[in-house]
């Protein structure tokens, strides 16, 4: 057997892999809440207790860098140590590093085509990924397969494209100091973007909007819910300024990794908008880049609709170490 897991801000999904016939086979998923957990090192206990596994190689995504085998995660109060796992054989890499390699394993329903485009056989590959953070990475073609690798850039300083958004730059300096693409591109992102249109007379909140926010943990997926349905204003325009930001910044990691092979976007909140990543306003914006237009325009855009893409690609890396020994 194989033990894969995924480890984001808000939730944690650990699963048993069968590890014959050349691709992983799930045998059992199960999904733990990150914030109400000690640490992985517990849910793995607990999830190895209930199954009573014979586990041959491990391997977990985690939401931060991972340098030697460690992490300490960028949206938890965790440090993830390979050495604290009590698993013989195991490795830590960079969740979005672990969607990267499950992007093989897609199959044709779990992705929607956002634009087709002119696919370069052996160009780069590029996944940016909105949910609890932002994450991004490449993957580059060595002639056989397409080798994924890691990234922080969702952390790299947020770059504001016209007068409101660098109105929105200034409100959120001066709430965080250093603001990074993570800050607007994000759940908390689309909450940070609404409360700055709030704030600055762009917008009134309803009184029953007020009711239903106080009401959720994830004030978010209650704007992202009332943008799509029309039924406030303010938060069709929070939307909109969102997805603008989300298309521009994978434009930007398609231009810096030259990912001529296509860009994927994955994560947890682009499923849910998907109606609103089919207008223009996504693809609008990651084709704006001047001189680069026609570059970006032949990029294929596609986005992922299975949320257990990481879980897929860190059971395939585990049986690629596997084959090696």
């Amino acid at each position: 057997m194989i033990l894969a897991g995924d480890i984001g801000g808000t939730h944690t999904r650990v699963a048993l892999f069968e590890s014959g016939g050349g691709i992983p086979k799930p045998v059992v998923i199960e999904t733990f809440p990150s914030r109400g957990s000690m640490g992985l090192d517990a849910i793995v206990r607990r999830f190895i207790e209930g199954h009573n596994p014979i586990i041959e190689y491990a391997c977990f995504g985690v939401a931060g860098p991972v340098k030697s085998g460690r992490s300490e995660t960028s949206n938890l109060a965790w440090v993830v140590d390979a050495l604290q796992l009590s698993i013989k054989t195991v490795r830590l890499i960079n969740d979005l590093e672990a969607s990267a390699y499950g992007i093989a394993l897609l199959e044709p329903k779990d992705i929607f085509v956002l634009n087709e485009g002119v696919p370069n056989p052996g160009g780069n590959m590029a996944l940016i990924s909105a949910g609890t953070g932002l994450g991004e990475a490449g993957l580059h073609w060595d002639g056989d397969h397409y080798q994924p690798f890691p990234s922080e850039g969702g952390h790299a300083d947020f770059a504001p494209r016209s007068e409101l958004e660098v109105e929105l730059l200034l409100y959120l300096l001066k709430q965080y100091g250093h603001v990074s693409f993570e800050r607007v591109l994000s759940g908390p992102g689309l909450y940070n973007i609404y409360k700055f249109l709030r704030d600055t007379g762009r917008g009134e909140e309803p009184a029953w909007l007020t009711e239903q926010m106080n009401q959720q943990d994830d004030p978010s997926a209650v704007i992202s819910r009332a943008a799509l349905e029309g039924s406030c204003k303010l938060c069709v325009h929070a939307l909109d300024l969102f997805v603008s930001i989300y298309g521009s910044e994978a434009g930007n990691l398609a231009l810096k990794l030259m990912a001529t092979g296509g860009v994927y976007v994955g994560g947890g909140i682009a499923p849910k908008i998907i109606q609103k990543l089919m207008d223009s306003t996504f693809m609008k914006a990651f084709v704006s880049k001047g001189r680069m237009k026609s570059l970006l325009e032949a990029i294929p855009v596609r986005v992922i609709l299975n949320d257990n893409t990481a879980l897929l690609g860190a059971a395939r890396l585990a049986m690629i170490e596997i084959s090696k020994t």
